[in-house]
């Protein structure tokens, strides 16, 4: 009786995932007969700023759409979401634009460090004529359309010394704390410093000890993990923005009649500039909170960090995908 009962559940937790999987099929009659349901993965928690942005679309086009929402990775590990939506086993993601850089490697100078000078940089580039030919490039190899860039926040340097910082120069020696891999370190020599590899878990203890010297990660970042606890100063080098893109694959989009395209435009539009607005609040209160610890917060020569790092992106391998001219174009984006 208990080995019944247990195949019972084992092809009942089977039947489950397959109806979960299964590829949802979309026409243009079916779309404007019935009320399609999009399953959209995250890896960022239910609690996180930009959870509540996708549910304000998602209830915003909720009398036309059913949008199930799976946060924290529940539906796809980080890295999977967008093979996930190749495979059509899901409609909607939340896509690091690394692991579109991985299929496609023209978007890898949608990565570096300096691309963006700003959030405010980084919308109107994707709004613009830069922005169209790395959408088209998405549709057009992926099957997938990007709708908007997702904000949450600008990675700054945090160094347990009181030396100040003002050009790449004056970062020569420190150990600065980058994530393994090889685009990590290179943005950590693009910094100035010596980038050495310490697992997230660990970064505390090794800012503690002194195993390494600082870490980079936005504001809000190093106060959940009281970073300021064990360092002196935070330097506002605005050296990356991190950003994702919240796309829909085009087996969906491409059915939608124009007007239900224009309206899910501009929902998911609404909820972003929210979202970007919650997290910049956010990030102004950290500097106020950090300066309140005593510790000191100031901007440093942004221009030749800037110019440092695209010099030193250009020299590397990196670059050699990069579509000719395009750095300038992005640099021109005012």
């Amino acid at each position: 009786m208990r080995a019944v009962s247990r195949r019972s559940i084992l092809a009942a937790g089977a039947a489950s995932a397959a109806v979960l999987s299964a590829p949802a099929v979309f026409s243009s009659k079916s779309w404007a007969q019935a009320k399609p349901k999009l399953r959209c993965a995250a890896v960022f928690t239910e609690q996180d700023i930009r959870a509540e942005a996708f549910k304000m679309f998602g209830k915003d086009l909720g009398e036309r759409y059913d949008i199930e929402f799976f946060f924290g990775g529940t539906l796809f590990k980080q890295g999977a979401e967008l093979v996930a939506m190749q495979r059509g086993n899901i409609e909607m993601s939340n896509l690091a634009p690394q692991d579109i850089s991985g299929q496609i490697p023209a978007w890898s100078i949608l990565t570096s460090a300096y691309i963006f000078r700003d959030v405010d940089h980084l919308n109107k580039v994707f709004n613009g004529p830069v922005g169209a030919e790395f959408k088209k490039s998405a549709r057009d190899q992926l099957g997938v359309h990007i709708l908007t860039p997702v904000y949450f926040g600008t990675r700054q340097v945090n160094l347990r010394s009181t030396k100040k910082i003002s050009t790449p120069a004056d970062m020569a020696g420190t150990k600065l704390r980058m994530p393994p891999g090889e685009a990590w370190q290179l943005l950590g020599e693009a910094m100035g410093a010596n980038p050495t590899p310490v697992a997230f878990a660990e970064l505390y203890t090794a800012l503690q000890s002194g195993a390494v010297d600082g870490q980079d990660n936005p504001l809000p970042t190093s106060r959940t993990m009281k970073f300021h606890e064990v360092t002196k100063q935070f330097i506002l080098t605005n050296h990356l923005v991190g950003y994702n893109v919240l796309a829909v694959t085009t087996k969906v989009w491409d059915v939608m009649p124009a007007a239900q395209q224009q309206a899910f435009q501009a929902s998911v539009e609404k909820a972003m500039a929210w979202n970007t607005a919650k997290h910049l609040e956010q990030e102004k209160e950290m500097v106020d909170f950090f300066k309140a610890q005593g510790l000191e917060v100031y901007a440093p020569n942004v221009a030749a960090f800037r110019e440092a790092a695209q010099k030193k992106y250009l020299a590397s391998s990196l670059a050699k995908d990069w579509p000719p001219g395009m750095l300038e174009r992005i640099n021109a984006v005012r």
